[in-house]
């Protein structure tokens, strides 16, 4: 009988501490994620929770502090006040003097695993700061786009907070030439490293007659550019929007092949053109196709798109985003399919591939969602 009455009441008690909560735990961390980190791309959200003798034990890995706080306010906020919020932070585990970092190479390869064999995730050129998450002979490292991937070691130059500071306010200049190259003394032939469009190198003086400057590399290499290879980075900075800019870099490409990860001048796939020739305009854009076309002004036909509206292509049953271009005008558009080229969106044009998903206007809707300028992104100033 002792045995039925003690089972009556713990079932009792389950009863009442499931009516204490509108909804469980795990229900209200999955809504959060949904809220604050639905995707992986751009979050690191592994949390699951364990009760223990009445306690909700919150357990996993998160990327920042931010989300991990978030997830105390969130439970507390639902009524959920018995918990133990034991998440772990990589952003925390990253030992002070190593949190941030600066890519030292023309291009760096990150991927989408700490390994060469890894699907290729993006790619950074020189200059570019990224956030330390984790340390190794692969760190995990967020870059200005808030992506998320991992480069080798070698790839990047640590800094301090200080150093940070310092690289901001000094004199830099951003390469703006396609590609060109850093050398040992005016007008020599020995390489100190290849540069690509968007690099970014502390001016260090300029010859007598100016027309080559000294540069640094965010290791401390220096050699020497020709000045029309590059623009003093605070001038560079207060373009306005140009679409005849973004057109221009985009048609340089013309012809280069297609390669999955690619978002440098060298070579790229299709989300990275669209990267390429907004950054050469002193934008910066999501990633992916399927994350550009979540921001800017929105809408669906084409014969009212502009030079410069970014058009999503994909599967029309399920919605789902796989490609980008960019628009001309006429109806046509450059994208990376293969290679750079130009098709068409009219379907009585020989050079028509298929129809639109959306289409996304960034002209006007600087300073929104997703779409941020180097001007206005604290990483870079």
């Amino acid at each position: 009988m002792n045995k039925i009455v003690k089972s009556i009441l713990v079932v009792a008690t389950m009863m009442v501490a499931a009516q204490a909560w509108a909804v469980t735990p795990a229900e209200v961390l999955k809504d959060l994620k949904q809220r604050i980190a639905p995707d992986k791309r751009t979050a690191v959200w592994d949390v699951k929770t364990v009760t223990q003798k009445g306690i909700v034990n919150i357990i996993g890995t998160v990327g920042t502090q931010a989300l991990k706080d978030a997830v105390s306010e969130e439970l507390t906020a639902k009524g959920i006040t018995k918990f133990d919020n034991k998440l772990i932070v990589l952003e925390n585990s990253v030992p002070e003097g190593k949190q941030w970092a600066i890519v030292k190479l023309g291009i760096a390869s990150l991927r989408c695993e700490g390994d060469h064999a890894a699907e290729m995730a993006t790619q950074a050129v020189m200059g570019t700061p990224v956030k330390v998450l984790e340390l190794g002979e692969w760190c995990r490292v967020v870059t200005p786009d808030d992506y998320i991937s991992y480069v080798p070691a070698s790839s990047i130059d640590y800094k301090t907070v200080e150093e940070m500071a310092q690289w901001r306010a000094a004199s830099r200049y951003i390469v703006t030439a396609y590609c060109t190259r850093l050398v040992t003394e005016p007008k020599g032939d020995e390489t100190v490293t290849e540069l690509t469009m968007g690099c970014i190198l502390e001016y260090k003086g300029a010859t007598k007659k100016g027309d080559w400057i000294c540069l640094a590399t965010p290791d401390g290499r220096t050699g020497y550019v020709e000045k029309e290879s590059v623009q003093d980075l605070n001038v560079w900075k207060q373009q306005t929007f140009d679409a005849a800019k973004i057109e221009k870099t985009a048609r340089r490409m013309m012809g280069s092949g297609y390669l999955w990860g690619g978002t440098t001048t060298k070579v790229t796939d299709c989300s990275g053109l669209s990267k390429i020739s907004y950054f050469s305009n002193g934008i910066i854009l999501q990633r992916d196709a399927s994350q550009q076309a979540l921001y800017g002004k929105k809408f669906n036909d084409w014969h009212e798109a502009q030079l410069g509206d970014l058009l999503f292509f994909g599967n029309q049953k399920t919605g789902r985003v796989t490609h980008v271009g960019i628009y001309l005008r006429d109806g046509k558009y450059i994208h990376c399919s293969g290679q750079v080229k130009i098709n068409s969106l009219d379907p009585n044009d020989p050079l028509y591939l298929y129809p639109t998903l959306s289409i996304s206007r960034i002209d006007g809707m600087i300073g929104t969602k997703g779409i941020t300028t180097v001007a206005q992104h604290k990483w870079y100033f």
